[in-house]
């Protein structure tokens, strides 16, 4: 369990408002000799996740790219792919509804233009095998 920066506020109801619903965070997952982080879908960028990078080494990092309740959209995602150091990036956190419509081809076109990490794209259900 690695930080997130997100609040957590759950509503209750509109007579009780909200409440909160606990501390934001993201994972490491290490298993069949990979490492994949996931950064939480909700994440701001943060410094620390040059630590994942020294501390975990990940292969794959699930980043958010909406824009509106998580990273400031591509640019700082750019920033912590950079940060992160996975040879791999899978967007996540984007185009469910219209504040977070981003353009997924744009933010790879990006990334692969400005370093060696590769982006993976995902429609909603797809899965891939590592």
């Amino acid at each position: 369990m690695t930080p997130a920066l997100h609040s957590s506020w759950l509503e209750a109801s509109e007579e009780h408002g909200f409440y909160g619903g606990g501390v934001a965070a993201g994972f490491v997952i290490r298993m069949d000799g990979h490492v994949i982080y996931h950064a939480g879908g909700d994440t701001g960028l943060f410094s620390d996740m040059n630590l994942i990078r020294e501390l975990y080494h990940p292969d794959i990092a699930i980043l958010p790219i909406g824009g509106r309740f998580t990273m400031g959209g591509p640019d700082e995602a750019l920033m912590a792919a950079e940060f992160v150091g996975a040879g791999t990036v899978i967007p996540m956190h984007y185009n469910t509804f219209p504040p977070i419509e981003q353009d997924a081809d744009r933010f790879k076109k990006m990334l692969e233009r400005t370093t060696d990490i590769r982006v993976q794209i995902l429609s909603p259900g797809e899965t891939i095998e590592i």
